[in-house]
């Protein structure tokens, strides 16, 4: 008896450290996982956080355009797609409108005095008459009778927002070139354009309606020779 108890003291400390190694075996199971999914967790987490960062970090090209006349710096903008419907058509209007009624070629003069006019309140059509009639010296009919040419060059379009009395008010920078016959050399003009305009209905004939579909209409303009250039054209 006295040799067996040793024994079953062994076989039973024996069994003892063995549970004793399993259940740490098993505790640092527990815990390794544990660590493991913490450690996926905070992947997912940082790797979230670096997706939402990304719009963040990117770089903007833009690019700086100087005139070589004036030496104006401007930075060009680049267009993303996201400007407001209404005031991209305002934007092309504003364009086509000065582009048109500040030009002067004779074959296309009366072409254009009557596109002008799509344009134009009732108020400037009747200044736009007094400007072109023949009696008028100033007329671009007569400062331009010996074949000389106005060309335009829009070179920006500002939007300033709503304008006192309703309507809404721009600004559009263009440079007028004026040629004489014969090659001689050109005389350049940079100018300031403030438009007070709105839309209304279309205009009921379809020559005028053909030119200005959405009733695009100029109310009040103000040029004035830009501060850096000079006032050179035809004047107005």
């Amino acid at each position: 008896m006295s040799a067996e108890r040793p024994l079953a003291e062994y076989c039973e400390q024996a069994a003892s450290w063995d549970a004793d190694r399993s259940a740490q075996a098993d505790r640092s199971e527990r815990i390794a996982w544990r660590v493991a999914l913490a450690a996926c967790i905070c992947v997912v987490i940082l790797s979230g956080a670096l997706l939402a960062l990304i719009p963040l970090k990117r770089v903007e090209p833009y690019v700086i355009r100087v005139d070589s006349r004036t030496g104006v710096v401007e930075v060009v903008p680049a267009y993303t797609g996201g400007e407001d419907f209404n005031q991209a058509i305002a934007r092309y209007f504003l364009m086509r409108y000065i582009s048109v009624c500040e030009r002067f070629d004779y074959p296309m003069a009366r072409a254009d005095y009557r596109q002008c006019g799509a344009f134009n309140s009732a108020p400037l059509n009747q200044a736009l008459y007094t400007r072109w009639n023949p009696a008028n010296p100033r007329s671009p009919l007569n400062v331009h009778r010996d074949g000389s040419t106005v060309s335009v060059r829009i070179e920006s379009v500002s939007f300033l927002g709503a304008a006192l009395g309703g309507g809404h008010l721009a600004q559009v920078r263009f440079e007028r070139i004026t040629r004489q016959p014969g090659g001689a050399r050109e005389r350049f003009g940079h100018w300031i354009a403030t438009v007070q305009y709105g839309f209304g209905p279309p205009a009921r004939a379809m020559q005028l309606r053909r030119w200005n579909p959405l009733g695009f209409e100029v109310t009040a303009l103000e040029l004035e020779p830009e501060v850096l250039g000079s006032a050179g054209g035809t004047g107005g």
